[in-house]
């Protein structure tokens, strides 16, 4: 595990140190203040209004086009498609849960509720709760929520502390990554009928209801339409697919960027640029990854619209430099390498204990 403290030290000779501590408090500050004078923080509602209606109108055609077919193995291949589309109304939930579309709090909220807990069934709520601690404390032990994950391991002491199944999962983790990836659309899903059931969620009981809608029509379509052993496969192949197009469209961002614990001490921008990887690739890249591929300007400027995260990419990077912190880029496989890689190092104790030892 690379702490914060290492990536800091290699980045800072002992005459730089004291004047680069002086001088964070105001960094973040001066790039602000650079991205706002751009325009970059400007609402793109044009964008985001056709983006919604062509993504809507694909989920109205997949499920069209799944009434039409029938009964049919060809609905295999509906299911993929839907797993995609299912993804790209993700990113759109997930730019209303950072205000990126309207400056209303309650206008992204009703997109918000609309695409998630309608569309494909989870609680955003829940999942907005959930990634705001993540932005808050990116790549922290203790205190991300994505970096505690029962069946995997990010540093050694997670890693020490797996028993069981879990532990046996995570001493080979990194061949188990992929897989269980097939298994986070349902993660995500029982997750939010959990968030549901607690009473302290806010307008529990519009996001009950449009769950509810969600879960009677999608059942209905697949039990009136398909025999069940069709429903069935269609639907571990729609639920698995988005999983996996969930979980590689995030993976890339933080996995494998050094690890936070109680002990590191860092100001909000090197916090965010040092645990965060970009993804270079092209306007392909930025749709299959709906922008997350600018992760460090998405973690510097949560609010910022996705189109505008592109065109701040160069600021940021040349500030960056300038500032001499460590700016992360690189392609999409080599994103997966790195992040499997760290898995696999991770779990190297459990898989080689100490001769005459039980494993840690």
């Amino acid at each position: 595990m690379v702490s914060m403290d290492t990536v800091l030290a290699a980045r800072s000779g002992p005459s730089q140190t004291a004047t680069v501590d002086a001088r964070r408090g105001s960094d973040y500050a001066a790039l602000l203040r650079q991205v706002k004078g751009a325009g970059l923080l400007n609402r793109r509602r044009g964008y985001y209004v056709t983006k919604m209606i062509v993504t809507c109108g694909l989920l109205l055609a997949g499920w069209t086009a799944f009434v039409i077919l029938g009964d049919s193995w060809w609905q295999v291949l509906i299911a993929v498609v839907l797993a995609f589309v299912f993804g790209q109304l993700g990113f759109i939930g997930h730019d209303a849960g950072h205000r990126q579309i309207f400056r209303s709090g309650r206008a992204n909220y009703l997109v918000g509720i609309l695409h998630g807990n309608l569309a494909i069934g989870l609680s955003y709520g829940w999942w907005v709760d959930k990634h705001n601690r993540h932005h808050a404390h990116p790549n922290h032990e203790d205190r991300d929520p994505d970096v505690k994950i029962g069946a995997l391991a990010f540093t050694p002491g997670q890693a020490a502390a797996k028993t069981g199944l879990v532990r046996f999962i995570a001493r080979r983790q990194r061949y188990f990554f992929l897989p269980l990836l097939l298994l986070e659309a349902m993660q995500l899903h029982v997750s939010s009928i959990r968030a549901l059931a607690d009473r302290g969620l806010r307008h529990r009981a519009a996001e009950i209801t449009l769950m509810a809608l969600h879960v009677v029509g999608y059942a209905s379509l697949l039990l009136t339409v398909l025999s069940p052993v069709k429903a069935l496969v269609f639907f571990i192949v729609h639920q698995g697919l988005f999983g996996l197009y969930l979980g590689l469209s995030f993976a890339p961002n933080h996995k494998g960027m050094p690890m936070l614990t109680g002990d590191d001490e860092a100001d909000y921008l090197r916090r965010q640029v040092l645990t965060a990887r970009n993804i270079r690739g092209g306007p392909v890249v930025d749709f299959l990854l709906g922008g997350l591929n600018y992760q460090i300007e998405h973690h510097l400027f949560p609010s910022m619209p996705r189109p505008n995260l592109r065109k701040s990419q160069p600021l940021v990077r040349a500030y960056c430099q300038q500032h001499c912190v460590s700016y992360r880029e690189t392609t999409l496989l080599r994103s997966y390498d790195e992040a499997l890689r760290h898995l696999h190092d991770v779990g190297q104790p459990l898989r080689s204990p100490t001769p005459g030892k039980p494993p840690p």
